[in-house]
């Protein structure tokens, strides 16, 4: 620890924008990491149909359209905040999480680094929607905006603010096959839920929500391999043994 002149303190409180960069470092690395928080997100809105615009693999922009219960102008306001977050309340409810995703840090840090916006109308609401941007740390406020039920969020730019750690991406082809890794694992992994995927305008993934498991390993990795499965069914018996 260096000294201070006058015993003046040298330590001190770090900016939250400072705070939510750092923070970006450790939760967005690429845009595969953008994709998995906002469809996570979606899906713990409960989401039936999550579509996934993507372009230059990500980088340049994520778009992850839902139809869950959206969000109200309140809500809006600290969507972009440090720690905030509708899934956790008490200490308590550490030890039955319920939710893909908890701790509040994902909206933050992916407004740190990036160029996004919100838009979303909630459950009930007729026609009235809201809409709140945050460009690198900067958070607007939150307008009226026109759009469907459910969420829209526009993640445009990643790591402009910080070119070293957008040096670090790879090839175009190489962020987008992570990008839909992720979206085709969370697609088997949620039946009932309808996922789209597009790529500079392209679509790449479709699974409809009526479609089952077999259905889905089929689109995602082919008829041959879903043939070829086999299925197995557990039983857990009631000393906890199973069959």
């Amino acid at each position: 620890m260096k000294s201070a002149p006058n015993n003046e303190a040298v330590i001190t409180a770090l900016p939250q924008t400072v705070v939510n960069q750092i923070a970006a470092g450790e939760v967005i690395e690429r845009p595969a990491s953008v994709v998995k928080e906002l469809v996570e997100n979606a899906i713990d809105a409960g989401a039936t149909r999550i579509r996934v615009d993507l372009e230059e693999g990500g980088v340049r922009l994520v778009r992850v359209v839902d139809d869950g219960c959206g969000m109200s102008p309140a809500d809006l306001e600290l969507v972009f905040a440090a720690h905030a977050t509708s899934k956790l309340f008490t200490p308590d409810d550490l030890d039955h999480i319920a939710s893909l995703g908890f701790r509040g840090e994902a909206m933050a840090s992916i407004g740190s680094v990036a160029r996004c916006r919100v838009v979303s109308r909630p459950t009930g609401e007729g026609s009235a929607a809201h809409a709140v941007e945050d460009d690198g740390g900067e958070v607007g406020q939150v307008t009226e905006a026109g759009a469907a039920l459910g969420t829209t969020v526009e993640v445009r730019d990643l790591f402009y603010n910080t070119p070293a750690r957008r040096r670090f991406m790879k090839r175009t082809s190489t962020e987008l096959s992570r990008c839909l890794d992720v979206i085709q694992r969370l697609a088997l992994a949620h039946e009932g839920i309808g996922f789209t995927a597009t790529h500079d305008g392209r679509r790449l993934y479709d699974v409809d929500r009526e479609m089952d498991l077999l259905g889905r390993v089929r689109r995602t990795f082919g008829a041959e391999l879903a043939e070829s499965l086999v299925p197995v069914e557990y039983v857990e018996n009631e000393d906890g043994t199973g069959m």
